[in-house]
């Protein structure tokens, strides 16, 4: 009986600290709040660009590292509750749409000047897609 008793006052410490972590849906909670930050960042990077000072390397690196911000909130939607979830997944669709859209249409002007216009325009229309979207969704 001692050695019984002895035993759950040990495991009492671990036990308890074993329910600290968070749950699987505060996790994905967190994993889809840390990769709209990153969003928002890298929306920020790019609009903060212009012709003369991006690189081809730049616009792709940030436009990569959106997609799988994109892709780690795809992945953790399956974890989170039903109204969060359809939060998310409206948020994601409009803003990946957004994506594809800009993806068409970045690059077909053959004038400088025209390339400096479409760039800004494109910016600003990927900053406002992110506002309208994620920067709806509450992370606090």
């Amino acid at each position: 009986m001692r050695a019984t008793a002895l035993i759950v006052v040990l495991m009492a410490p671990v036990l308890l600290l074993g329910g600290c972590g968070g749950s699987e849906e505060d996790d994905a909670q967190a994993a889809v709040c840390a990769a709209r930050d990153d969003i928002a960042k890298e929306v920020e990077q790019l609009q903060s660009l212009t012709l003369t000072t991006a690189t081809t390397s730049q616009v792709s690196d940030g436009l990569q590292a959106i997609s799988d911000d994109l892709t780690t909130i795809q992945k953790s939607r399956d974890k989170l509750s039903d109204d969060r979830r359809e939060e998310v997944d409206a948020a994601n669709d409009a803003f990946a749409d957004q994506m594809r859209e800009l993806a068409g249409t970045i690059g077909r002007t053959v004038s400088v000047e025209g390339a400096a216009t479409e760039l800004e325009t494109a910016m600003d229309q990927l900053a406002t897609s992110y506002r309208d979207s994620f920067g709806e969704i509450d992370c606090s």
